[in-house]
């Protein structure tokens, strides 16, 4: 609770920030006090709405668990490649960077940054392919971690309550699809959460659904999610020696930089030159994006990456008995759930919201759970069923 006096003395500054947001953002920016939530909240407090929804997402039980999620490498005995947590960091802080310039509100491209890929399954994208597998054989449809970030955030956190956060943040997380290459992106039109939910299952039901954030601030974090990985995963490549710096193409390195912080800085910079925010309700729709020359050097880019280093061989080694854990993992849980009998520790089929438990079928409690997993909680709990498991290398 809230100190009385602390209530009336705060009160003003949170009126002072909002009316602040006024005279430095853009006339498109996302208003802090327009933040629309499923439900109402009566809240006495300093923080702004979406301030709030990025304190919420560092404090969820979700976003503890990046620390032990892949990014790109798996498996590997060196504390320096990146994993899930640093890389929503450097998403938001490359947003944050290009939203000051643009005059958009940084609290909302915070919390979709540190959001977007909470709902990630173990194992990054290659765990994600094996999950969506299982559900489409159990009659679910293909697990999404885009899908799941929402899903996690607004209904499943705190058993079931979710966090009420709000539509604003939900949408850009829903929408971020960093894999995508375009060369620009424009806000969708402004949505309401049954549009949102509307959305969700229209993309659940046909994964190439395209989505658009209805915010310049989803549209940041999304360019900015490439911009995030792209230099870094091959920082990490080449140290692991998968691949040299001389490897990268020549084009790229002339017009990009050879290396993660020239890579960054480039992309940065084109982004907040070439991208183009209305100033007023007469102005054409604004969008975020890149100039030509430097949007194909990124695709080229982007190309060398898959060919070099997410379809290396040794990136793909210990897949086979990955996938192969996924598999008796999911049948090991279905098999009791569907006797009856609780599984240890697993709070998520044994202590949720009567409404989860009434709605869902044991196989989409199991994803769930599964895609809640860090990677070594997954390793741990398919040895104690008997399955070979990878070793670190």
């Amino acid at each position: 609770m809230y100190a009385s006096n602390a209530n009336i003395s705060l009160l003003p500054t949170l009126t002072q920030l909002n009316r602040a947001e006024e005279e430095r953002f853009s006339f498109a920016a996302s208003r802090s006090a327009d933040a629309i939530r499923r439900k109402k909240e009566d809240r006495i407090g300093y923080r702004q709405a979406f301030s709030l929804d990025a304190d919420r997402i560092i404090h969820s039980r979700a976003y503890t668990r990046y620390i032990d999620k892949t990014q790109v490498f798996c498996l590997v005995s060196n504390d320096h490649i990146t994993h899930r947590v640093l890389h929503v960091q450097l998403v938001s802080r490359i947003a944050r960077t290009v939203g000051r310039f643009l005059g958009l509100n940084e609290d909302l491209i915070e919390a979709i940054a540190l959001g977007h890929d909470i709902g990630h399954a173990p194992f990054g994208h290659d765990g994600e392919t094996f999950l969506a597998e299982l559900c489409v054989k159990h009659g679910l449809p293909p697990f999404q971690h885009n899908i799941q970030s929402v899903r996690f955030l607004d209904h499943l956190e705190r058993k079931g309550r979710g966090w009420n956060l709000s539509l604003q943040t939900l949408d850009g997380i829903l929408c971020h699809d960093g894999e995508i290459h375009a060369n620009k992106i424009s806000p969708g039109p402004v949505k309401d959460f049954p549009g949102l939910d509307k959305e969700l299952d229209q993309k659940k039901n046909n994964p190439k659904y395209k989505l658009a954030p209805m915010t310049l601030e989803g549209c940041v974090v999304r360019m900015a999610d490439t911009v995030a990985y792209i230099g870094r995963d091959i920082e990490d490549a080449i140290l692991l020696n998968l691949i040299q710096r001389e490897d990268i193409p020549k084009t790229c390195r002339e017009q990009l930089g050879s290396t993660n912080g020239e890579v960054v800085y480039t992309l940065v910079t084109d982004l907040i030159n070439n991208s183009f925010i209305p100033r007023s309700k007469h102005d054409p729709t604004g969008y975020i994006g890149f100039s030509r020359e430097i949007a194909d050097q990124l695709q080229i880019l982007k190309k060398f990456n898959y060919k070099n280093i997410y379809l290396h061989p040794k990136t793909k080694t210990n897949l086979p008995l990955i996938r192969n854990c996924y598999k008796n993992l999911f049948d090991h849980y279905l098999k009791q759930l569907e006797n009856g009998r609780a599984i240890k520790s697993i709070d998520l089929m044994t202590d949720m919201d009567h409404s989860y438990l009434a709605s869902h079928t044991p196989a989409a409690m199991i994803c769930d759970y599964i895609a809640g997993m860090t990677d070594n909680f997954f390793l741990k709990q398919a040895r104690n069923i008997g399955c070979k498991i990878p070793e670190k290398q």
